[in-house]
């Protein structure tokens, strides 16, 4: 017996299997639900003719019109030349159940994206239920009793105001916004909040002012601070010359009514690129801009709520740092998790997609997910979902577990009760110990920069055995730079494949690690504390590490003093420690897959 028929002799015998399916119970306590076990939901089947999952049942309950409304914001205090006041757009979509008074939690959409684009080829209004990411929440939860909503953040789409890239007038619009879901005579006070990328930077830019009423985020591949989106380690992406801009040039359309988004931000913005990229340390001003772009740590310590985490582990638009990264000494997840915060994840080989939209994934290459091509479409993502905000919006059932369901680079899927995994052993690497060549200079010593490289292999690591890497492996290299200036950006492979596994970059004057630059002085050694984004990856025994350096790699622009800032590696002091773990097959989870006809 399969599919719907196991699914129902589980809801009249699930007290027999207590110890294969978690047992939730509903608000009023005279109703049970079960679910069946994460484990076992390969077994099931699952609705995959679409383009993104589906939750195990449909509810009972139908959307009723779509309804809109415009929020008054006082902005007197956010924009020094700016309006005093604006608006907010957005509409909503409520349940059938509201018609006989029941009360409903609300997961709403905060993006810049509505209507976004030059005319004649603009995006949807808020007013339409959009493509993909609106489209799932619609479909899945409406009909579960969940309110959807779509809300324009300022000065897009209908609503006024600055176009406030990250800022403090746009994250006052969005916290209004949420305020005003949380207080409608149709709300049960509970408001969830879910995108990818910048609608996953809305999510934390609301969570960075706090609310009693935000009781759950889902960033997916969601932006959580600025300054480490366009750089890491000081390393600077190619985009971050031109981020604002490309926005800005975006969302206005050329109406009467532009000026009221140009803000002295817009203008800060336009020049924050390029002074950081040229001046480093030496551009202090910048670090109020992007403070004010910074909201992850904000939300740390403004507000109480539970995070429903997804990541591309193979994501280069919002790279996995996000997550599991921060200043010196700090891993967001982590440090959030041990803080007390409810904490999921789920984090796949994908790139910046989500889980389930498995029309995404297929044009990923080989070292950049494909090899976990198969195993990587959640079709359950939509049911884990379901479960969480039954939980944390519905104040129904017992409480989710919050664990990590992480992907290795094979495809296979396990459940870590954390990731990075708190069990894992330091493997050290004495880079004198392994071969190495590249470009040479007086004493031997090897150059990065200027279009010269060094290839260091490490053959000896595993002869005897595979090594399962998981966490964020690091690179101390001993430097002595020519320059105030310089970078290294390394690839680390598969010595005998070649298979890409990982990358870490740094701009020299960051050698501590973290966003505060420092200035080096020629001819000085320093240690560039690098750290690898984050791996979980199997290398096969006897197969050996590469490491390819560089001054510049995928996605990342040369230093900006060009071929002047080399910088001399010393192989003989430098040191790449790879975190191991040992997991058996029992861990491992299965996951579903279309059934074949």
């Amino acid at each position: 017996m399969k599919g719907r028929a196991w699914l129902l002799m589980m809801l009249f015998f699930g007290a027999s299997f207590s110890g294969c399916f978690g047992e939730e119970t509903s608000s009023s306590g005279s109703d049970q639900t079960t679910y069946p076990s994460i484990w076992d939901r390969h077994t099931l089947e699952w609705n995959t003719t679409g383009t993104y999952s589906m939750v195990l049942e449909q509810g009972p309950h139908t959307a009723l019109p779509v309804q809109e409304a415009m929020i008054s914001v006082d902005t007197s205090e956010v924009w020094e030349s700016g309006p005093n006041s604006a608006e907010v757009h957005l509409s909503y979509w409520l349940p059938s159940n509201t018609e006989v008074g029941e009360k409903v939690p609300v997961i709403a959409v905060i993006s810049p994206y509505f209507s976004y684009g030059p005319q004649g080829s603009e995006s949807t209004p808020t007013n339409i239920v959009s493509a993909g990411r609106g489209e799932f929440i619609f479909d899945n939860f409406v009909p579960h009793g969940y309110a959807f909503a779509q809300v324009a953040v300022f000065g897009t789409e209908e609503s006024s105001g600055c176009f406030d890239y990250r800022g403090a007038g746009e994250g006052l619009g969005i916290h209004s916004a949420v305020e005003w879901l949380g207080t409608q005579e149709w709300s049960n006070g509970n408001v969830g909040l879910y995108g990818k990328s910048y609608e996953g930077a809305t999510q934390w830019e609301a969570a960075a002012i706090g609310s009693e009423y935000l009781k759950t985020i889902v960033p997916i591949s969601g932006t959580t601070a600025l300054h480490p989106l366009l750089y890491k380690n000081g390393s600077a992406e190619a985009r971050s010359q031109v981020m604002h801009m490309n926005y800005f040039s975006s969302t206005v359309d050329y109406n009467e009514d532009d000026l009221d988004n140009v803000c002295p931000d817009i203008a800060e913005g336009l020049f924050a690129g390029p002074v950081t990229y040229v001046g480093g340390e030496m551009d202090p001003y910048m670090a109020n801009y992007y403070d004010e772009r910074s909201h992850i740590d904000k939300a740390f310590n403004n507000w109480n709520g539970s995070i429903y985490w997804v990541q591309g582990m193979q994501d280069w638009n919002v790279d996995p740092h996000q997550v599991f990264g921060g200043p010196i000494g700090t891993n967001w997840y982590s440090d959030y998790a041990n803080s007390g915060y409810d904490v999921r994840g789920i984090l796949g080989q994908w790139g910046h997609d989500y889980p389930d939209q498995w029309q995404k994934h297929d044009d990923i290459e080989s070292g950049y997910g494909a090899e976990a091509f198969e195993n990587m479409t959640r079709w359950d993502w939509a049911q884990d979902l379901f479960e969480w905000f039954e939980y944390y919006l519905q104040n129904r059932g017992t409480k989710p577990d919050t664990t990590a369901q992480i992907q290795r680079n094979d495809g296979v899927w396990r459940i870590e009760n954390i990731w990075p995994p708190i069990d894992s052993e330091p493997l050290p690497i004495d880079l004198g110990d392994c071969d190495y060549d590249g470009a040479f200079v007086g004493g031997g010593v090897s150059v990065v920069g200027g279009g010269q490289a060094i290839i260091i292999d490490c053959p000896d690591i595993n002869l005897e055995s595979n090594i399962h890497i998981s966490g964020l492996p690091t690179a101390h290299l001993a430097t002595i730079p020519t320059f105030d200036g310089g970078q290294v950006f390394i690839e680390m492979q598969d010595l005998a494949t070649g298979l890409r596994l990982g990358h870490a970059t740094m701009d020299v004057r960051y050698h501590a690690g973290g966003y505060e630059p420092q200035t080096v002085i020629p001819g000085e050694e320093v240690t560039m504390m690098m750290e690898f984004q984050g791996i979980d990856a199997i290398l096969p025994a006897g197969h050996g590490i590469r490491l390819v350096l560089t001054d510049t790699g995928e996605d990342y622009l040369a230093p900006a003093c060009g071929t002047a800032c080399t910088l001399h590696i010393l192989p003989s002091l430098s040191e790449l420690t790879l975190p191991i773990i040992d997991r058996t097959n029992s861990t491992i989870l299965q996951v579903p897959k279309p059934i074949e006809t």
